[in-house]
């Protein structure tokens, strides 16, 4: 029933409108602050590698395999996070502010969300979760007052002529 509303009600979409501007803003302002400012996540990666998530009662590590993608991935590759972070974070606040491709960018504002968590920082991140888990149920709904108006039919139409197009040729399509 929560999700029908979210999914299909006006009036969510104008409630969702204004969540999806609060989370658009943080995410923006977040990028621009690390563009503007030269961000570098070394620091961060080498204090998320020496100090990972423990479980307290086994002194094990909780995420070992986001570990090892910090300390053999990212840290090596220090230089690309530095670009895709402030990058992602900016167009993550872009597409909920504009409401362009408002699923995409809240899926991948989610994503960036769990990794923090999964390197040991707590900050804004579950709060930004549970509104990105809001936005991202909310679908194309959460778009309506915005760019996915216009943007959603249009990649439907193309979608749609895509596989229209797909279907025809050489008749060597297989009968069902």
């Amino acid at each position: 029933m929560l999700t029908r509303f979210l999914r299909d009600n006006v009036y969510a979409a104008g409630l969702l409108m204004v969540l999806r501007l609060y989370l658009g803003y943080q995410w923006f302002t977040a990028g621009l602050h690390k563009l503007t400012g030269g961000f570098d996540a070394a620091g961060f990666l080498k204090g998320a590698i020496a100090k990972p998530v423990l479980d307290k009662a086994t002194n094990e590590l909780v995420y070992p395999t986001f570990t090892a993608f910090l300390q053999h991935f990212a840290l090596p590759n220090v230089k690309l996070i530095n670009f895709l972070i402030p990058v992602g974070e900016t167009l993550v606040g872009l597409g909920l502010i504009l409401g362009a491709l408002t699923t995409a960018a809240a899926f991948f504002g989610l994503m960036m969300n769990f990794m923090f968590l999964f390197a040991g920082t707590v900050s804004t991140n579950p709060w930004l979760i549970l509104l990105g888990v809001i936005v991202l149920m909310a679908g194309t709904n959460a778009g309506r007052f915005g760019v996915d108006h216009y943007l959603m039919p249009f990649l439907r139409k193309l979608r749609r002529q895509g596989g229209h197009e797909a279907g025809r040729g050489n008749g060597t399509a297989a009968k069902v």
